[in-house]
C-alpha cells in the first residue's frame, strides 16, 4: 500500500508537483525523494499560492525567460553597435565599396536577427511545452476523475500500465535473494554462537554523562481563551503522519489564540481506512488533558456550520503552506484570515510547522500532545497488551511506557504461569513494501522483471518520479545504493542483526505491511531466526477481525509492540513509524530501551564487499557502525521533536 493525499470535497486552488503523491506511505514528512531532485522547502513554480513570497520572482514560472531576455538584448545591441560603427567607416570612404559594404551588413544583420529569433522562439516553446506537460495533464485527469486522489501524469487510459501491474501480482511476485554468500556465513556463525553469551551492550543503551527525565507535562503559561476563531484540520497520510499533524495543529491553535475543532482524518483510496480520531484515540482524554493549553471542541458552533468556507477563502490546502513553515508565516498569513472569517480549515495538513525556531513553551506543547495527550482507545490498548503478553510468553513487567500506551490494560502484563526467567523480544520495523521499493528507484536483485514491475508501480502511484525519470538524467541504482539511499532489504536487515550478536533463538516481532518479494524474502529471515512473529500470527482470527479492514488501527498495534520492545531495530530512518517509536522509547525508556538505527551509507560500503569479505570483518565493521549511531545526544537543531525528545523543551537534564 502506498500512501497518498486522500480525495477531499474541497478542491485545491492550485495544482503542482507538491500535490502529487510523490512520497511513500509512512515516510517521514521531512524526507524528500531519495535522489534529491530539488527541495521541498521551495514552493513549486507551477502553483504560486496566495501566500507565496516568490510571486513575480525570477525563479517563478517563466523566470528563465525574464532573466535571459535582457542578456539577449544586450548581446544583440552590442553587436549591432559594432556593426554600425563599421558601417560609418565604410560609408565615410565613399564609392562602390561603401554601397557593397552596406548591403553585406544588412544581410548579416537580418540573418543574425532571424537566428536569434529562432533560438528565442525555440526556448519559449520548449518552456511552454514542459510546463504544460506538468500542469495540463493532471488537470485533465482531475476533470475526468474529480473524486480520485491519485493523479497520474502518465495517461491511465493506456491499458498497458495497469495490465502490466496486474500481471506482476501487485508486488507479490517472488524476487531474487541478495547476498547468498553472506547469508551462508551468517547461518554458520549463528550456529557457533549458541554456546557463547551475547554481547553485553546488545540489550542496553550506552551510558551518557547526563540523564534525561520526561517533563513535557509541566506548564508555565496561562490557558488561552481561543477567542480569535476556530481551527479545523483534515490530516492526510497514515496514522503516523496524522499524529504529527494533530500535534502541529495543537501548537498552531495556541499560537493563533484559537479554538481547535477535533481533528479529522482524510479518507485515502489506497489506505481504505475510514477511521476517524475517535476510532483510534480517546477523545475525552485528549480534550481534558489539553484544556489548560487550548480549548477543543468536537464540532464547530452551529452558527458557523453553514458557512461556505471555500467561498469566503477560509480553506488552506497543504500545497499553499511551505514545508516546515515558521510560526511567523501563520501569524502573517493565516491569522488575518482567521480574524476576518472566524474559521480556517487546513485541508491535507501534515508536516507544515518548523521545529526551529519555535518558542520554548510552544515546542513543549507539541511534546505534551504527542507523549501525553494522545491515548489509544481501549480496543487497541487491550489487543496491544495481548500482543506484548504473548511476545514475552506471559512473563513481563509494566513501566511508565506500558501505562501510557495501554492504560489499565498494562496491569495484565504481570507474571503468570511457572516461568521465572524474563523473556525479552526484539522488534524490527521491516520497511520494505512495494511503495518503498518503487519510490527509492533502486534495484533489489530481481533483474529486468523486477525493474519493469517497479516502473509500472511508479507510473500509477508516483507519476512525478516517472516524469522526472523520463525527462531528466537521474542517478543510477548503483550510485543510489552506494550513497545509502536504498531501503534495507530483508536480507540486509537479518545480516545486520546476526552480525550484532542476536542469537538464533531470539524472539523477533516484525512490524510492517506486506513485504515486497513475498514469502521468498521472508523465508530468508525465517531460516536464520525461526522465532519470528507478526500481529497476524500472534492473534486468532476472531481477535484480529475487528481490525482487519482498518490499516491505521493495525498500524497502531505495531506502534505499541515496537515501542514496548526490549530492543527496537529500524531499517529505514526516514520512516515515520520508526521515528515516532524511537522518540517514544527515548521519552519513556529511562535509558533502558535501546534503538538500533543503521547508517545505510556506511552499511552500503560494507555490503559492496559481500563477495569477498569474511564474516569476522563484516561483523566488526557492522558493530562499529551501529555503535556510533547509538550514542546519546541532545536533539540537533531543526530536527523533529517527536523523534528527538532529548531537548530542554521536552525533557529535563539531570546531572
Amino acid at each position: 500500500m502506498a500512501s497518498t493525499d486522500a480525495a477531499q470535497p474541497s478542491p485545491s486552488p492550485s495544482l503542482s508537483l507538491d500535490s502529487l503523491p510523490t512520497t511513500p506511505r509512512g515516510r517521514a514528512a521531512s524526507s524528500g525523494p531519495a535522489f534529491g531532485f530539488g527541495s521541498s522547502h521551495s514552493p513549486s513554480p507551477l502553483s504560486l499560492s496566495r501566500f507565496s513570497a516568490s510571486r513575480g520572482a525570477p525563479d517563478s514560472c517563466g523566470g528563465w525567460w525574464r532573466t535571459s531576455l535582457p542578456r539577449l538584448r544586450s548581446l544583440l545591441g552590442s553587436r549591432g553597435g559594432d556593426r554600425r560603427m563599421r558601417r560609418k567607416r565604410v560609408v565615410g570612404g565613399g564609392g562602390v565599396g561603401a554601397a557593397a559594404g552596406s548591403k553585406g551588413w544588412h544581410r548579416r544583420r537580418t540573418r543574425g536577427i532571424v537566428i536569434w529569433g529562432g533560438v528565442v522562439v525555440f526556448f519559449f516553446l520548449m518552456n511552454w511545452w514542459m510546463f504544460s506537460r506538468l500542469q495540463d495533464t493532471p488537470i485533465r485527469l482531475l476533470r475526468r476523475n474529480p473524486g480520485s486522489s491519485n493523479v497520474s501524469v502518465v495517461s491511465l487510459s493506456r491499458p498497458s500500465i495497469l495490465e502490466k501491474w496486474n500481471i506482476y501480482g501487485n508486488g507479490q511476485r517472488s524476487t531474487g535473494v541478495m547476498f547468498s554468500r553472506l547469508l551462508g556465513l551468517a547461518a554458520h556463525a549463528l550456529a557457533e554462537a549458541d554456546s557463547r553469551p551475547e554481547p553485553q551492550d546488545l540489550w542496553q543503551e550506552p551510558i551518557g554523562p547526563t540523564t534525561w527525565k520526561r517533563c513535557a507535562d509541566e506548564r508555565n503559561w496561562e490557558r488561552c481563551d481561543g477567542h480569535n476563531g476556530y481551527i479545523i484540520v483534515s490530516a492526510n497520510g497514515g496514522i503516523n503522519q496524522q499524529r504529527v499533524a494533530i500535534c502541529n495543529a495543537v501548537a498552531i491553535a495556541r499560537l493563533l489564540n484559537s479554538t481547535l475543532v477535533l481533528p479529522r482524518f482524510l479518507y485515502s483510496s489506497v489506505w481504505r481506512d475510514k477511521s476517524q480520531f475517535g476510532d483510534i484515540y480517546q477523545e475525552e482524554h485528549f480534550i481534558n488533558y489539553l484544556k489548560d493549553d487550548i480549548p477543543i471542541l468536537k464540532a464547530l458552533p452551529s452558527e458557523l456550520q453553514s458557512l461556505d468556507l471555500e467561498a469566503i477563502g477560509s480553506i488552506v490546502t497543504d500545497a499553499e503552506i511551505m514545508k516546515e513553515a515558521k510560526p511567523s508565516f501563520y501569524l502573517k498569513q493565516i491569522l488575518p484570515i482567521l480574524l476576518k472569517n472566524r474559521v480556517v480549515h487546513f485541508v491535507g495538513y501534515g508536516n507544515r510547522l518548523a521545529f526551529d525556531p519555535v518558542p520554548f513553551e510552544l515546542q513543549r506543547l507539541r511534546c505534551r500532545c504527542n507523549f501525553h495527550a494522545l491515548r489509544f482507545v481501549e480496543k487497541i490498548q487491550e489487543t496491544g497488551a495481548l500482543l506484548i503478553q504473548r511476545m514475552r510468553h506471559h512473563v513481563s513487567h509494566s513501566g511508565p511506557l506500558e501505562h501510557n500506551l495501554l492504560g489499565s490494560f498494562a496491569e495484565k502484563l504481570t507474571m503468570k504461569g511457572n516461568k521465572i526467567v524474563p523473556s525479552r523480544y526484539l522488534a524490527v520495523h521491516l520497511r520494505f513494501e512495494i511503495d518503498m521499493a518503487a519510490y527509492s528507484m533502486c534495484h533489489f536483485g530481481g533483474g529486468k522483471d523486477e525493474e519493469d514491475e517497479l516502473e509500472a508501480y511508479r507510473a500509477v502511484h508516483f507519476p512525478a518520479l516517472t516524469l522526472l525519470k523520463n525527462t531528466t538524467k537521474v542517478p543510477s541504482a548503483a550510485f543510489l545504493r552506494s550513497e545509502g539511499k536504498c531501503p534495507l532489504t530483508p536480507e540486509e536487515a537479518v545480516l545486520m542483526l546476526a552480525s550484532l550478536g542476536f542469537k538464533r533463538k531470539t524472539s523477533i516481532y516484525v512490524a510492517g505491511a506486506q513485504i515486497y518479494g513475498g514469502k521468498l524474502r521472508m523465508a530468508t529471515i525465517n531460516s536464520l531466526y525461526p522465532n519470528l512473529a507478526t500481529k497476524e500470527s500472534l492473534l486468532s482470527s476472531s481477535e484480529i477481525e475487528p481490525f482487519r479492514n482498518f490499516s491505521s488501527q493495525l498500524a497502531a498495534l505495531d506502534f505499541i509492540v515496537c515501542a514496548a520492545a526490549d530492543a527496537f531495530a529500524m531499517t529505514d530512518s526516514g520512516s515515520q513509524l520508526s521515528a515516532l517509536v524511537s522518540g517514544y522509547r527515548m521519552y519513556y525508556g529511562g535509558g533502558n530501551l535501546p534503538t538500533i538505527r543503521p547508517n545505510k551509507r556506511r552499511l552500503a560500503s560494507i555490503f559492496l564487499k559481500n563477495s569477498t569479505i569474511e564474516w569476522k570483518e563484516f561483523e566488526d565493521r557492522v558493530r562499529k557502525t551501529i555503535k556510533q549511531t547509538k550514542q546519546i545526544h541532545e536533539r540537533p537543531i531543526a530536527r523533529s521533536i517527536y523523534r528527538h525528545p532529548r531537548s530542554p523543551e521536552c525533557m529535563c537534564m539531570v546531572e
